[in-house]
């Protein structure tokens, strides 16, 4: 890791959109291509003002399909790259996302979250891409996704997810959401953050080569190397492999393995309350603010209620959840969503205790409706 010096350190009125710009910055971001949509026009709005000065290049592009491209191009050609998007926007980068993942590309992109299917709402906010995050692209592959619950975290996370990024070479997701993205409060720029560097040392032919950890090196175009990158599956040289299943395998199970085995360093939660909890509430995102309110009224009332609060939700920080659930009666995961990560909750925690709080159409959940459900499952 190296350390950078930021010359805009300090306390800061911001929106979440502009703190995950303002992040994206601090990361030493170069290169941001994205189309406006709403709810997460400001992060291109402050970056097309900014960026130049920061030595960078900003493109709006004429759609997102070609935004995330430009991105895996500025990516191979040796910049930190990004793009902001949301809803449908989202769903048209995902094929990009999937060739991203096996070419190894590191590359971040900021979901705004918003109502769907389709346009849906477009102003409103939601959780409904937590699956699609995931799930959304073809083939077998795993994603990093950060949820960040306040303007702080919106800035924090996103330098955090350009440092995964390169160190894992993986496209890293933050799943922010209309309510985060303009929320307006208090924002601390550091005077220095961490960069992940890691260049490699000498001319490579092998690209694709995974190190000791599943990891291929650090390079990029450019840089006198001789290499192939190609969509298809492909061997270590970058060559197409995709009729051979040997080959075909030990990559798939890489690009899973590099992630799922290093969990404990990619996930990231924060615990309350949690040491006598008889009910659980297992939350993430802005929602989470919301719910560790109740939590705090619950215990106040003298109920012996705790929550953990998930940071990363892709990989699933599956051993700390299931420790915070071990000896719950009940855990209750509010999203707005119909319910998509309470299956992975369930999944790990147990079908029978486990129940969702679910906030559609629209609609953020206020404390006094999750602490209601919080004493409806007493």
């Amino acid at each position: 890791m190296k350390v950078k010096k930021l010359s805009n350190s300090g306390v800061k009125l911001m929106q979440g959109n502009e703190a995950c710009a303002a992040g994206a910055l601090a990361a030493d971001c170069k290169f941001m291509a994205g189309y406006p949509i709403t709810p997460a026009t400001e992060i291109p709005e402050y970056l097309s003002s900014s960026m130049f000065a920061a030595d960078g290049v900003f493109m709006q592009m004429e759609d997102e399909l070609a935004s995330i491209n430009a991105v895996i191009g500025a990516s191979w050609g040796g910049a930190r790259a990004m793009t902001a998007t949301s809803g449908p926007g989202f769903t048209l980068m995902q094929e990009a996302l999937g060739y991203a993942a096996v070419t190894e590309t590191p590359l971040v992109v900021i979901n705004v979250m918003r109502g769907g299917p389709a346009t849906g709402q477009p102003t409103c906010t939601s959780q409904d891409a937590v699956m699609q995050a995931r799930y959304g692209g073809h083939g077998d592959y795993e994603i990093i996704a950060l949820t960040p619950s306040s303007v702080q975290e919106a800035f924090d996370f996103t330098v955090r997810a350009f440092n995964l990024a390169d160190k894992y070479r993986v496209p890293v997701l933050v799943l922010s959401d209309e309510t985060v993205g303009h929320t307006r409060e208090k924002l601390v720029i550091p005077e220095t953050v961490e960069i992940f560097d890691d260049k490699y040392e000498g001319v490579c032919t092998e690209y694709f080569k995974p190190d000791e950890n599943g990891i291929p090196p650090r390079l990029h175009f450019f840089e006198g190397h001789n290499v192939l990158v190609d969509g298809q599956l492909h061997d270590e040289r970058g060559i197409r492999a995709g009729t051979d299943p040997k080959v075909c395998a030990a990559a798939i199970r890489r690009y899973c393995s590099k992630i799922l085995d290093n969990i404990d360093d990619i996930t990231s939660v924060e615990e309350f309350f949690l040491d006598d909890a008889d009910t659980v509430v297992v939350a993430y995102g802005s929602v989470s603010r919301s719910a560790l309110s109740a939590v705090r009224r619950a215990r106040n009332g003298g109920m012996k209620v705790g929550m953990l609060k998930l940071n990363t939700v892709w990989p699933v920080p599956e051993k700390e959840i299931r420790k915070a659930c071990a000896n719950a009666r009940r855990v209750i995961v509010p999203e707005m969503n119909v319910g998509d990560y309470m299956r992975e909750v369930q999944r790990i925690a147990g079908y029978d205790k486990v129940e969702g709080f679910s906030s559609i159409g629209g609609v953020f959940p206020a404390p006094k409706a999750i602490y209601e459900k919080i004493v409806e499952v007493k």
